[in-house]
């Protein structure tokens, strides 16, 4: 499990996912991380989003489930902008239109059962086997359930699908499966507000929003997309 001195998401790891990004699209060096733990490790997610009308789309997200030095975020920005595969790569031309959220999942702790956990407080993490001793697994952050209006039972059966087990299971089978919850330390930041905190024209304020609902994927062990 994590160390009690878990790292909290801030605007400068916002901010740095941007510097990333702009670097990697202006085929600039890449920056080095600045004004955080570099070498503090956690699970971590980077999302981007698009803010169109009003509206927030989901526009990339990759990360892992496992501990990673917090450095690794120049990874994962890459990642989720160029290599989710339910998406375009990101091109210079969206940067004005952009949100970016980093998430680091931290507080894990074992469930007593695969409802021993609050929506929109915790993420889940379920691991289980089917008759032949397949293993499959699969987990939602923590802002899913909530933004798509499921409960419990809803939650559970789609992250049992989106392990790759086709068959629904009952209550009882639910309730055995090995779940895990976690919270996430989440900030969020557009495009607007980095080149404000940048250029010292502005406090940079993150908006802190919550991520779209259309974000209703989500990565197995082997990280993914929410």
């Amino acid at each position: 499990h994590i160390s009690t001195m878990e790292p909290v998401a801030s605007q400068e790891m916002c901010a740095f996912c941007f510097d990333v990004l702009s670097a990697e699209l202006e085929g600039a060096p890449q920056p080095t991380p600045r004004d955080f733990p570099a070498d503090s490790e956690c699970p971590l997610f980077v999302t981007f989003n698009t803010l169109d009308g009003g509206g927030v789309r989901l526009r990339g997200c990759i990360g892992t489930l496992s501990p990673t030095p917090l450095s690794s975020l120049a990874d994962y920005t890459h990642r989720s902008a160029f290599q989710d595969r339910r998406f375009e790569p990101i091109s210079a031309r969206e940067l004005s239109s952009l949100q970016c959220a980093v998430s680091l999942l931290v507080k894990y702790e074992d469930c007593r059962d695969a409802f021993d956990w609050e929506i929109g407080t915790h993420g889940i993490l379920i691991e289980f086997h089917d008759a032949s001793g397949r293993r499959y697994s699969a987990t939602f952050l923590p802002e899913v359930a909530k933004e798509q209006g499921w409960d419990h039972r809803q939650t559970l059966q789609s992250l049992v699908r989106k392990a790759g087990y086709e068959r629904k299971l009952t209550d009882a089978q639910l309730a055995g499966i090995s779940t895990t919850r976690y919270q996430s330390s989440k900030m969020a930041m557009t495009y607007e507000e980095f080149l404000a905190l940048r250029r010292g024209g502005g406090s940079g304020r993150s908006s802190g929003s919550a991520l779209s609902a259309a974000a209703d994927d989500a990565a197995g062990s082997r990280g993914g997309g929410r």
